[in-house]
């Protein structure tokens, strides 16, 4: 059966070749020479598309679902390439909403498998390079390109886009990136091209220097997001972060229109965008309610920014208690992300099935590290059905700390 073919191809994909989603940054290939090497061999796909890159350490899921949705209402065969995935492989690769199908996923691998390869793609390398030939075949118009980690050595970064976009910036994987703000910038940099716009999502005084030092270097005209009065628009999902995401899309189309890259798009085809992301893109877990009494609330946020974005809309709109189911890659700022939670809230801790999930005992030593007293469980569902049923009526929960985690209550 397909199915049973698909669910041993992933699985040889995951096993095959390093994956970032099952091991973290042991995974990262710090070179495009592999991404340039495999798209030699299936004919350079990147060479016939057009491109929006877009990188950011905060928002660049959401940049990346609003414009692709907003390109598909108005008219535009829209390719998406995004990560992680939450349930199935096939949401990083859509046209127009529509997954990559099973048949297509098997036979790329089966070509891959054909390959005598002098060297070992990682999984994202591979998945990128299925998704530049399923949006060829699809005679894409535009392509929305999400980098994965970073930007100047991002295996996405072989691209030469229409216009280059970076949302924010803020401390994440130190390790790969570097340990300051203005050395993560620098990396995010990297995907700014020749001549090409670039469009900054806010304007930071620890960051402006660095992106005017990298456009100038490549003659890139530099944009840093204007205020564009979405108040006009309705948005779909909670959070007043989201307008300021939603405000670097704007502007986006603003410099695409004003390059001439593109053909206007009214007011009427950006709110039916915004109205129809979850079917034009498959965008979920941010802000999502998923149950009313008690109030119930996914989010994907995993970093301290995004987590604090993430508590301060909570403050407008949470009634009763707050409490907040977390769980975390073992790679994260863990206690620093715990002193952001309210100390009137009740915290309760999780594993989850990926890997990367730290362990019980590990939430147990940061349980008596911090003098919590916050109760552990092994699987989220269970966690969150003991919460939901303690919880009163007027309370608001909040899962949150990792895209694995929101992926378990899915599952």
């Amino acid at each position: 059966m397909l199915a049973d073919q698909y669910q041993k191809t992933i699985t040889w994909l995951f096993n095959q070749f390093p994956s970032y989603q099952l091991i973290g940054s042991k995974a990262y290939k710090p070179t495009l020479d592999n991404t340039k090497k495999m798209l030699s061999l299936i004919g350079h796909p990147e060479k016939e598309l057009k491109f929006v890159h877009i990188a950011g350490s905060n928002g660049k899921g959401s940049v990346s679902a609003m414009t692709a949705s907003i390109f598909t209402a108005a008219g535009y065969k829209t390719g998406l390439f995004t990560s992680p995935h939450i349930s199935d492989f096939r949401e990083r690769i859509r046209v127009n909403g529509q997954m990559i199908n099973e048949k297509e996923v098997i036979d790329f691998c089966h070509k891959v498998q054909s390959f005598d390869l002098e060297f070992s793609p990682s999984f994202f390398e591979v998945t990128f390079a299925m998704a530049l030939e399923h949006f060829k075949n699809e005679k894409c118009d535009i392509c929305i390109i999400e980098t994965g980690l970073g930007g100047r050595l991002d295996a996405t970064n072989v691209i030469t886009p229409e216009i280059s976009v970076i949302t924010t910036i803020s401390l994440e994987h130190t390790a790969i990136l570097g340990d300051t703000i203005e050395k993560i910038a620098e990396e995010k940099a990297g995907i700014i091209k020749s001549a090409t716009p670039v469009l900054i999502g806010k304007k930071d005084p620890s960051t402006e220097l660095v992106f005017k030092k990298s456009a100038e270097h490549v003659h890139a005209p530099l944009f840093f997001a204007e205020n564009l009065f979405h108040d006009q628009y309705t948005l779909p999902f909670l959070g007043e972060y989201q307008k300021e995401n939603l405000n670097t899309v704007l502007n986006i189309f603003t410099i695409l229109q004003k390059e001439k890259k593109i053909s206007p798009i009214n007011t009427l085809e950006i709110q039916k965008g915004l109205n129809s992301i979850k079917s034009n893109t498959g965008f979920f877990g941010r802000m999502e309610i998923i149950s009313e009494l008690p109030l119930t609330i996914l989010d994907v946020s995993h970093n301290p920014e995004g987590i604090a974005a993430t508590l301060s809309a909570l403050k407008k709109i949470n009634k009763g208690s707050l409490h907040i189911l977390y769980g975390s890659s073992a790679d994260k700022e863990v206690e620093k992300i715990i002193e952001l939670f309210p100390k009137d809230s009740k915290l309760y801790l999780t594993t989850f099935r990926n890997e990367r999930s730290l362990t019980k005992d590990q939430l147990e030593r940061i349980n008596s590290k911090m003098d919590l007293s916050s109760p552990i469980f092994e699987n989220p569902k269970t966690a969150l059905s003991e919460i939901q049923s303690s919880a009163n009526k007027e309370d608001t929960i909040i899962v949150f700390g990792s895209f694995f985690l929101i992926s378990d209550i899915f599952a």
